[in-house]
């Protein structure tokens, strides 16, 4: 499926990995992603994509960004856009897809193997434009949920399909592995003497 002579580039739907990978029970491990796909071929270029909700103080993924930005990844984003649908509910839209396509295409003639973590189907017709350009496309997603998280026409498009589960051992990590939040040190008055300042 790989040949290591081969120049490859991920393509990280962030939203539609976070949430299969979630499905499957299991963290994605980032590092260890990276490492996976290098010792696979030469890995040229990794991208992540995901849209930001704006005015969030704290965004819970905002420490992920940063880290992924200063690891190797190149972190594409965009502000979420926030709406009210038509039950008064609070929805966000943020649709990386046209980003990541028109960045594919760039790099049709550099790239040999392009590595696309989504199932959503309308990456169907980027798969075949690099495909027509003599390019060899993977899709990682999975197909071990209910429903199963990648489109059928996606899937059968692609030169190959990888099941996330398949990848579990080597790239994920246990929920319950997450590194805990670190918490500040609170004194009682009381402690107060004690201390050397």
């Amino acid at each position: 499926m790989f040949d290591s002579r081969e120049k490859v580039a991920l393509f990280i739907d962030g939203a539609n990995l976070y949430a299969a990978a979630k499905s499957l029970g299991f963290d994605i491990d980032y590092r260890k992603l990276l490492k996976a796909f290098q010792e696979r071929g030469y890995l040229l270029r990794a991208y992540y994509y995901t849209a930001l909700v704006e005015d969030q103080e704290y965004s819970s993924i905002r420490p992920l960004i940063d880290w992924l930005d200063y690891n190797g990844y190149k972190v594409v984003t965009k502000p979420a856009k926030e709406f009210t649908d038509s039950t008064g509910r609070r929805k966000i839209k943020g649709n990386m897809d046209i980003e990541l396509t028109i960045d594919a295409m760039e790099l049709a003639d550099a790239v040999d193997h392009f590595v696309i973590f989504s199932g959503d189907g309308d990456f169907r017709s980027l798969v075949e434009a690099l495909q027509r350009r003599g390019r060899k496309v993977s899709v990682v997603s999975t197909l071990s949920t209910q429903p199963p998280m990648i489109a059928d026409d996606l899937r059968r498009q692609a030169d190959h399909f990888i099941d996330l589960k398949a990848l579990r051992e080597e790239i994920g990590r246990d929920p319950s592995e997450r590194p805990a939040p670190r918490t500040s040190h609170h004194h009682d008055d009381d402690d107060e003497d004690d201390q050397d300042y």
